[in-house]
């Protein structure tokens, strides 16, 4: 193989990698704030209701 054709094919190969990294990552940063808000209010409602185990 042409060593121009090799290096195009690994980096076609690394952006489709980066680029469905990327999009999957933001998907994951979404998931990760709707629980984080989940669980700050899962605590928030512990402190509130005072049911704290020692």
């Amino acid at each position: 193989m042409n060593i121009a054709l090799i290096i195009i094919i690994v980096v076609a190969i690394v952006l489709a990698i980066v680029g469905g990294m990327g999009s999957a990552l933001q998907w994951l940063l979404w998931v990760a704030l709707i629980v984080g808000v989940i669980a700050l209010i899962a605590l928030l409602f512990r402190l509130i209701s005072g049911s704290r185990r020692t």
